[in-house]
């Protein structure tokens, strides 16, 4: 109900709750968010609770939105997409984890506070890798102006920045008791936008994009998914 409030007159959207999954036939896109604990300690304690949750939804989008890009946000999000994808029956590239992409963005963070800069100076921030303890920041990739920041940064500056990106998580939990909202929520938006509207849109992903492996390709760009998805 709340945000129901903060639709703008010229929207020609609207905001419904409710408990009813049929709700979701025939829509565009849809993201599952959902958890059945709180992040505490490590993902991968939600894994059990969330699969089960996450295998009705999937049975559910099957039987009511079969064309429809789905984005997964509910951890641990890299095996959730693969599960969710394999309960559902979807293409491989509808349905879409977003998990790095969120990491990519708290790196940029930390790298213009290291380099004492504001974030709109830090550009192509990238971490590849699971969305938990194996991530890995890409500083090759980041720059500051023109200049790659791997050339400003020292061996202790890279590793406190990865070991503080990974905990990222904890200080939020720590301050907010609850988890990440806002930043998922933009990153969210912009991968809807982008599909909705046909945009390019690069950034890294979590899919699923080989038979018969017990993987995850965790890099994607989304203007080879939208290619993909107008198929």
């Amino acid at each position: 109900m709340d945000i129901s409030n903060a639709i703008p007159e010229d929207s020609q959207f609207s905001v419904i709750g409710t408990d009813d999954i049929s709700k979701i036939k025939d829509s565009r896109v849809v993201v599952i968010a959902a958890s059945t604990g709180r992040l505490k300690t490590n993902r991968m304690d939600l894994l059990k609770g969330n699969l089960e949750i996450t295998r009705d939804f999937a049975k559910s989008i099957q039987k009511y939105a079969q064309d429809a890009k789905i984005l997964v946000i509910t951890n641990p999000v890299d095996i959730i997409t693969y599960f969710v994808q394999k309960e559902s029956e979807l293409p491989k590239e509808n349905v879409i984890g977003l998990g790095s992409n969120l990491d990519s963005s708290r790196l940029r963070y930390l790298l213009a506070k290291e380099l004492d800069v504001k974030q709109s100076d830090i550009h192509d921030s990238l971490v590849l890798g699971e969305h938990g303890d194996n991530m890995v920041p890409i500083f090759s990739r980041s720059k500051y102006g023109q200049k790659s920041i791997s050339e400003s940064l020292d061996s202790i500056q890279k590793e406190r920045i990865t070991n503080d990106l990974k905990q990222y998580w904890k200080k939020i939990v720590a301050m907010k008791d609850a988890s990440s909202v806002f930043g998922i929520s933009k990153i969210a938006f912009d991968v809807i936008d982008s599909i909705l509207k046909g945009n390019e849109l690069s950034m890294p992903a979590s899919v699923y994009l080989k038979e018969n492996t017990e993987y995850l390709m965790f890099v994607l760009e989304f203007h080879w998914l939208l290619e993909k998805m107008k198929q």
